[in-house]
């Protein structure tokens, strides 16, 4: 463990957090945290957070998948993205905060890896649009899909951008609050879900994100959201939701929860329709955090999905 994750994994507990993360430095000096759980030669599950979440929020899934009861153990990969959980917290000079550098780092982390056959995807938030930008060059590699409270297309027609992400996005007054105040992370903590977190949970989402240098990547997230042809992400999100039904002859997973005031039934209606033949779990009394709402539900029924489809 670096100097780095050391000072972050200080602000613990992290409840259910088992892991021992590990680190790999980029050829641009920055070391990235990631869990690598299971056996080596079992599944690859790529498992990927958005904003302003990290590897914490897989944390049941990975339990539940390294080596469950029953059936095949896989192996878990989950990477805290740059300026995010356990990962090196870079400021602008160092790092540019884009979706392009988003699947970059990804596939440098997989090489490292040796990683380079068939995979499943697992994606959540902005974690849609990580794995499935990454996915475009590598689409054959991609065997099985879980897809949970996510996007791979731009902003629905019928849904109106949150208020909360434009002040983000948007004001700049907004983005000084959000990092001041780490008010992103300590409000999707304490908002993301139906169920009421306990303290400690709530502790483990925010606390990583306390402190102005610390919150840097939940605002640059949120300052990268495309909404129109002219912002820098765009080209890559139109081009992920104009492939997104090619992947109709593969298994896929639909786990969301309805009460998600940005990735609503908005967004599950177009995966639906991109992928009609998906396995759907959907919820009317979970929210953004799905795994934290339905995790008991959830956990056995990818295992399950898992199980009837192998690679």
């Amino acid at each position: 463990m670096t100097a780095a994750q050391a000072r972050l994994r200080a602000r613990g507990p992290f409840p259910d957090y088992p892991f021992e993360p590990k680190a790999f430095v980029h050829a641009n000096g920055l070391t990235q945290s990631y869990l690598d759980e299971g056996p080596r030669d079992g599944e690859v599950v790529v498992m990927l957070h958005g904003n302003p979440s990290w590897s914490f929020y897989w944390r049941h899934l990975v339990l539940g998948l390294r080596d469950p009861a029953s059936g095949q153990g896989r192996r878990c990969i989950v990477p805290d993205h740059i300026g995010m959980g356990l990962s090196d917290r870079p400021d602008d000079s160092k790092y540019a905060y884009t979706l392009q550098s988003r699947i970059d780092d990804l596939e440098a982390l997989l090489q490292h890896l040796g990683v380079t056959g068939p995979v499943t995807l697992a994606v959540h938030d902005w974690g849609g649009m990580i794995g499935f930008g990454w996915a475009l060059a590598r689409s054959d590699r991609v065997k099985r899909l879980v897809i949970l409270n996510t996007s791979a297309f731009p902003l629905p027609s019928a849904k109106r951008m949150p208020w909360r992400l434009r002040l983000g996005r948007d004001s700049k007054l907004g983005g000084w609050a959000i990092r001041r105040f780490n008010l992103f992370a300590g409000g999707a903590a304490r908002f993301g879900t139906t169920r009421k977190l306990s303290a400690d949970v709530r502790h483990a989402y925010s606390a990583i994100y306390d402190g102005w240098d610390d919150a840097i990547a939940t605002l640059r997230f949120m300052q990268d959201i495309p909404l129109a042809p002219g912002d820098r992400a765009w080209p890559l999100v139109e081009a992920a939701g104009l492939a997104l039904s090619g992947y109709s002859d593969r298994p896929a997973f639909l786990g969301w929860g309805l009460r998600d005031f940005v990735f609503d039934k908005h967004f599950l209606a177009g995966f639906q329709r991109a992928l009609p033949q998906a396995e759907q779990h959907v919820f009317a009394d979970a929210g953004h955090y799905v795994l934290e709402d339905k995790h008991e539900v959830l956990v056995p029924a990818i295992r399950d999905f898992l199980d009837r489809n192998p690679v």
